[in-house]
């Protein structure tokens, strides 16, 4: 995508303000979506500094005020950082911070900290009807899958089955996966390129089949979590389908209502 032209901000507005457009939206919008556009393009990388507001302002002209509006609003889905005194950055799964936004199985006790994996099975396949229906792709599309343990301080706790469109993800393999010691989303942002940005979630309560007794080391129909997420990219694109099942002895789950 080439970088986006300084008048298309300005362009949009007037065409707005002046009825051309049947779907007005407040400038800040416009230029959020601008600013969206070039960081789906890949324009500053994760972790890059950004240009300073006034230099937005510049190039989109309008004022300083709606560029801060516009990134206020990033800074609020996760897609950008301000830090003080810095600028403003964006976001990234190799952060900190970053770490525990999609995991919110939390311990009862001591400090939250990543877990460590085991990997079962991981493979391309073709895509079943369901997987392909929630990651909008067709049937029989090519697709990674992914099924691993994962323990806390040696215990297991969460099962775990991963989907990833096989075009997204050529070339990763259960050897790069285990290499691989950061966040599973670090890793799919450094080196494929698809930074998960929001993600659809639900859960339910389940009783331990077979397979969740044993991975687990749990009795048969001991109460379960079970949650089905499909994480999504820029311009809303499914490029993950994650199917787990949590063992609650030592974890609870945790999410921040605002």
């Amino acid at each position: 995508m080439n970088p986006v032209p300084p008048n298309q901000a300005s362009d949009a507005a007037t065409a707005a303000h002046a009825g051309q457009s049947p779907s007005f939206r407040p400038l800040y919008q416009q230029i959020k979506a601008l600013i969206t556009q070039s960081l789906q393009s890949g324009e500053w990388k994760p972790g890059e500094l950004m240009p300073s507001e006034v230099e937005l302002a510049g190039r989109f002209k309008v004022s300083q005020g709606t560029v801060r509006k516009a990134i206020d609003e990033l800074a609020a889905e996760n897609l950008v950082v301000r830090r003080q005194g810095k600028g403003t950055f964006v976001a990234t799964h190799a952060e900190e911070r970053a770490h525990f936004r999609f995991l919110r199985l939390m311990p009862d006790e001591g400090i939250p900290h990543h877990p460590d994996n085991r990997f079962l099975d991981v493979r391309r396949m073709r895509a079943p009807a369901e997987v392909a229906r929630l990651l909008d792709l067709k049937s029989g599309d090519a697709v990674v899958y992914i099924k691993r343990v994962q323990s806390f301080d040696g215990q297991p706790t969460i099962l775990e089955e991963l989907w990833l469109p096989g075009q997204l993800f050529k070339g990763l393999t259960s050897e790069r996966l285990v290499e691989y010691k950061g966040p599973m989303y670090g890793l799919f942002e450094s080196e494929f390129g698809t930074r998960m940005i929001r993600a659809t979630e639900k859960i339910r309560a389940v009783g331990a089949d077979a397979a969740a007794s044993e991975h687990l080391q749990v009795a048969p129909g001991t109460p379960l979590l079970c949650s089905e997420r499909v994480s999504y990219t820029y311009g809303d694109k499914a490029v993950e389908l994650r199917r787990g099942i949590y063992s609650t002895l030592r974890h609870h789950y945790q999410n921040e209502l605002s």
